[in-house]
């Protein structure tokens, strides 16, 4: 039978090449890097974390969130580089409803691209669906991030359609929102095995190319 979320526990999600645990205060230096050098990063963003008191803000409502039992946010660890990639997170719990949203993700660049995103979506996903009984995840990006949105259909996901003039962007001016999700039959029928396979392929050749 399946757990509720525990917000006082501090859960790790890992596999052979990526661990995910709870975001501390102290993760301040492990992310500082991108904040410093990577702007870009949050070209789509709600939240900034870019500079120092921006990360430190940033890190502060993470934590801050968790205590209030709204959001559950990772820090995300890539193993094959031993080295702190970015962040994501459980927001919008809705325990009553068994429903959540995954998203405030973000990576390095260096991490762009690669198979890091899927390998923390499926123990995102495994760890909601499977171990805390959820039945709709959700997901939402700027309608104009395309990237994002093409990184989501990749995992199975439904799209479900746009709100429009959504909410603001830091700059002031108003985000068209899609909005795309994923259900337990669904996930239990077809994405599960899906999506293991194809993080599963990739990792292998990942492995494959190490021993050369």
């Amino acid at each position: 039978m399946a757990e509720s979320l525990n917000f006082e526990k501090e859960y790790i999600l890992e596999n052979e090449f990526v661990l995910l645990r709870s975001i501390q205060l102290d993760d301040f230096n492990n992310l500082l890097p991108y904040s410093l050098k990577e702007p870009e990063i949050w070209k789509y963003s709600l939240i900034e974390a870019s500079g120092e008191s921006a990360l430190k803000l940033y890190l502060e409502k993470a934590v801050l969130a968790r205590q209030n039992k709204n959001e559950y946010a990772f820090i995300v660890f890539d193993k094959r580089t031993n080295s702190y990639a970015g962040t994501t997170r459980f927001y919008d719990i809705q325990i009553a409803n068994k429903s959540l949203q995954i998203g405030y993700t973000w990576y390095g660049k260096e991490f762009q691209g690669t198979n890091l995103n899927k390998n923390c979506k499926l123990l995102l996903l495994t760890f909601a669906f499977d171990s805390i009984g959820i039945e709709r995840v959700e997901f939402r990006a700027d309608n104009g991030n395309e990237r994002s949105i093409a990184a989501m259909k990749s995992l199975g996901c439904t799209v479900e359609g746009v709100l429009k003039s959504h909410c603001l962007k830091p700059d002031g001016s108003r985000r068209d929102s899609i909005i795309l999700s994923i259900l337990k039959q669904d996930w239990e029928a077809t994405i599960k095995n899906n999506l293991t396979a194809k993080v599963q392929e990739v990792n292998s050749r990942v492995k494959t190319l190490k021993l050369f």
